[in-house]
């Protein structure tokens, strides 16, 4: 399978993940236009794209997606109640474009098994995907307020995950966000801090299966890439993970593709 974040952060965000037959986007959360340049980028044709997964209907997940399935005729999967509070944000699309799934479900494209969960955030019906295939695994949960049981135990057995590493939470409280909004953050159906991250990965390591953590959706204003990844390195070294062996970890750009993970 083929993995690589074409964009991650509050801005705009967006996944690709593919084989040999299948090719699927996780959101599409900037104009068309960077999509299409992103996926050039990496030598992927925007046509040949089979489905696009919402997991939620805020702006930074869906800004293209309306204008990528009217130019490449691409489905758009997601729960009903996502569709409901983002269709009128994207753009007339085609009938037959629009496939409502469950928010626990699973939905094969092509050979690619994508299994939806539930995720913890402020959103209509925010959901976060595995996508499964010959036996392999690629999560991807991102706008969590906590890391819950229902999304450990979808993710714990991958070989490659996407998580949320949004802010620090000592930037976050003493910087420039307004109090509703930090309280926001900071809530259970907010975001995922460093340290929380960090815990979280901690839980589901598995010594007998080394994988690879791509830390996502970083606060441009409340968190420093190189904060992110050595906070959730010393999380891991506290809690006697070794790193390189039991857990290779990378960051998601947030303006390029990043990640690209072949395996």
């Amino acid at each position: 399978m083929i993995f690589c974040s074409l964009y991650s952060g509050s801005s705009g965000n967006s996944i690709f993940v593919a084989n040999e037959n299948t090719r699927i986007l996780i959101d599409a959360g900037l104009p068309g236009k960077s999509i299409e340049a992103a996926l050039k980028e990496i030598d992927e044709n925007p046509t040949m794209i089979d489905a696009i997964f919402i997991t939620h209907e805020h702006s930074d997940h869906i800004k293209g997606v309306g204008v990528l399935s009217r130019k490449y005729d691409i489905p758009i999967y997601t729960n009903e109640a996502t569709w409901k509070a983002m269709a009128h944000c994207i753009g007339k699309v085609k009938d037959h474009n629009i496939k409502i799934i469950e928010k626990r479900s699973v939905t094969t494209i092509k050979d690619i098994d994508v299994v939806s969960f539930n995720i913890p955030h402020d959103a209509a019906g925010p959901m976060g995907y595995t996508l499964n295939s010959k036996g392999k695994k690629v999560s991807v949960a991102t706008d969590l307020g906590t890391f819950t049981e229902e999304v450990k135990y979808n993710i714990k057995d991958s070989d490659v995950i996407l998580l949320e590493s949004n802010h620090d939470v000592q930037m976050l409280k003493y910087g420039p966000y307004p109090y509703p909004l930090k309280r926001r953050v900071l809530s259970e159906i907010g975001h995922l801090s460093n340290d929380a991250c960090g815990e979280a990965l901690v839980g589901i390591n598995d010594e007998s299966k080394a994988r690879k953590v791509i830390l996502g959706h970083l606060s441009n204003t409340n968190n420093y890439p190189e904060l992110a990844y050595q906070t959730v390195i010393n999380v891991l070294n506290e809690n006697k993970v070794n790193i390189e062996k039991d857990m290779v970890l990378s960051l998601a750009d947030r303006k390029k593709p990043s990640s690209y993970i072949e395996f």
